[in-house]
């Protein structure tokens, strides 16, 4: 009778996940189609130099770059309007599973995913990327080029750039989630402080051209935003501890 209940339990889980994907499925392909009719002035938005206000031309080196871009412009609306919906679908299906207090924890963080990673989309794409386009342009005048911009090699360089910053501003609420969880303490933070401005250093590198200016400009919110992770880790488990004292006497 375990074993048949365990199967039963197992089959019921599963029919929910289905359930869960295929309206996360249906949600993104109906933002999708409706994305395609505001693509045109979205293309031409980001198309135009944030400093100068000057269109940048670009050219298309093979047949499929205007669609490719297209598609690619439409999938990204699609991703980022569906993503609330994807996150409460999720909390959804692993709620259950949860103690009371980790359901708590997880359901108030979800507005603040979507909130952080358009912060992040903000940042990158209007103070990161006209900097490092900037970099680039005079780079390439310095080393008398001639300036003929792929229209696909243009988005490419966008998005490696802004959205790794946009996934990188999720880091305070990764760190609260797990110091909610008691995964992570203040004090395990204040010891990982000289790793994590390391390894902060090196993405900051990493998603900015070879220039220091633009990668202490990245690295200055990056360190910020660490040191507000600690600082709200801190109140969390300052409250953990009240209450434990408090049940402790009771």
């Amino acid at each position: 009778m375990t074993g048949k209940r365990e199967t039963e339990n197992l089959v019921g889980h599963l029919s929910e996940l289905r359930r869960r994907l295929v309206l996360v499925c249906a949600v993104f392909l109906t933002v999708l189609v409706c994305a395609f009719f505001v693509v045109d002035p979205i293309y031409h938005y980001l198309t135009k130099n944030m400093i100068s206000g000057v269109t940048i031309n670009l050219n298309a080196f093979s047949f499929w770059d205007g669609v490719s871009v297209y598609m690619k412009i439409a999938m990204l609306v699609a991703v980022g309007v569906t993503l609330p919906v994807t996150l409460h679908q999720i909390w959804a299906f692993v709620s259950p599973g949860l103690k009371p207090q980790e359901r708590k924890a997880t359901v108030k963080y979800i507005p603040f995913v979507f909130i952080c990673f358009v912060a992040g989309l903000a940042f990158g794409y209007f103070v990161v990327f006209p900097l490092a386009m900037t970099f680039t342009g005079s780079l390439n005048k310095e080393l008398g080029l001639v300036e003929t911009y792929g229209m696909a090699d243009y988005f490419k360089f966008l998005s490696n750039i802004v959205l790794p910053i946009s996934v990188l501003f999720e880091l305070p609420l990764v760190i609260l989630f797990l110091t909610q969880l008691r995964i992570l303490t203040p004090l395990r933070l204040r010891k990982m402080r000289r790793v994590a401005y390391f390894i902060l250093v090196i993405i900051s590198v990493m998603i900015t051209p070879a220039d220091l200016f633009s990668a202490f400009l990245v690295l200055i919110p990056l360190i910020l935003l660490y040191e507000l992770s600690v600082l709200l880790s801190r109140r969390v488990y300052a409250k953990q501890q009240a209450a434990d004292a408090q049940r402790a006497k009771e």
